[in-house]
């Protein structure tokens, strides 16, 4: 399997959202009789589009409205929302610093030395979004998972997310103490999602440890640098089919279903419905949801990784400020980028494609096409319109 890349070495092909595209199914469906939903051990959310947990991204007022709007949105339990009583002053600084000074800015806003997580502060943003009636989720890194989520269980959590940007079952560290994920998945009472990984073997080791959802993906982001700093990751549309396969496969053995949630690469609708296609179960973005009005980011946006004190693997980019979340998730569409009514394309797509529920549209046909996005469409190009913006 692979093509030879050099004498006694092979690489496998990969592919990216961009590479493919899907066949319309032989039955059509009218998209309002479509079911987008997607379930969580016990929870059920009829909007498959969860928001990343990144500050310029998710505070306790957009995780309220996504709640409302029958979403999901993850608080980072390790940025400025759980660093400073008032965070607004702080995010005002990160988007007015010049491009120079963002990236050392950032680190120092998050120094842990200068600027310690408040523990009192999980408490006090969980509660927050739970006086609105609407599920609360919160993100951490592995080493502060089991600290960081007793104190969560406690405040009333309904999802914790354990998150790095590679995530194994089997971490060896001499400095710290790995996590247990099997232990951890014991202890929390509610359901646990885990990530991010990119490969079937690892997704696998994973679901043996009790997750109850997969991450999948490492440097897609628009904001994360990942991929050109450490030069590592996996196209996200054979990250997510190998690790779907995983699940099916743990499916068969266990009877247990672990959702895929493919997690990052996407900011437009297509990208969105790609993903469904290759087998995930639901999608994690950041970027689309930034330009959101209710996004904390000030149309700023920056990757989790990027305040690391000595390595940062983001950078904070400008997205700007396009719409209400509501008409980023359901329309009406002012942009002509396919960046706003995101649950008006998938139920669309899945229209299109003959798909009744999430399930049958991972059945969809793909192909390879690398022309999908440029062929006849010199004109957009062109004046820079359109799928060319």
């Amino acid at each position: 399997m692979g093509m030879w890349v050099g004498r006694g070495r092979k690489a496998r092909r990969c592919y990216g959202f961009d590479e493919i595209a899907l066949v319309p199914g032989e039955v059509t469906i009218n998209p309002s009789e479509v079911d987008t939903s997607w379930q969580l051990r016990n929870l059920t959310f009829a909007v498959p589009i969860l928001a990343a947990a990144m500050d310029g991204v998710v505070d306790t007022k957009f995780a309220i409205q996504m709640g409302r709007l029958g979403g999901l949105a993850a608080l980072n339990l390790e940025g400025v929302q759980t660093r400073y009583e008032d965070p607004a002053e702080v995010l005002d600084k990160i988007a007015k610093a010049s491009p120079e000074e963002a990236t050392e800015l950032v680190q120092k806003i998050y120094l842990e030395g200068a600027h310690p997580i408040k523990e009192d502060l999980i408490a006090k943003r969980i509660e927050e979004i739970k006086s609105a009636g609407v599920p609360a989720a919160v993100s951490s890194i592995p080493q502060k998972a089991e600290r960081y989520g007793a104190i969560a269980q406690e405040a009333g959590v309904d999802v914790f997310v354990v998150q790095a940007t590679v995530t194994t079952a089997r971490h060896i560290s001499n400095q710290y103490k790995a996590l247990n994920f099997e232990k951890f998945c014991k202890q929390m009472k509610v359901p646990v999602i885990v990530g991010n990984c990119v490969t079937y073997n690892t997704a696998l080791e994973l679901m043996e440890t009790g997750i109850d959802a997969l991450l999948v993906g490492i440097g897609p982001g628009a904001a994360c640098t990942t991929r050109g700093v450490l030069g590592i990751g996996v196209p996200q549309v054979t990250a997510t089919a190998d690790c779907a396969a995983a699940r099916d496969f743990f499916y068969k053995r266990k009877a247990k279903y672990v959702p895929i949630i493919t997690d990052g690469g996407m900011s437009v609708g297509g990208d969105i419905c790609k993903a469904f296609a290759s087998g995930a179960d639901a999608v994690m973005v950041g970027s689309a949801f930034a330009r959101a009005k209710e996004a904390p980011g000030r149309g700023y946006h920056w990757g989790m990784a990027t305040p690391h004190f000595n390595l940062p693997r983001g950078t904070r980019i400008y997205v700007s400020t396009t719409g209400t979340l509501e008409q980023i998730l359901f329309g009406p569409a002012v942009v002509d980028d396919g960046s706003q009514n995101l649950m008006g394309a998938l139920a669309t797509a899945m229209g299109s494609l003959g798909a009744r529920s999430i399930k049958e549209m991972q059945l969809t046909e793909l192909i390879i096409a690398p022309a999908i996005k440029t062929e006849g469409k010199i004109f957009q190009t062109y004046q820079k319109v359109g799928m060319a913006r």
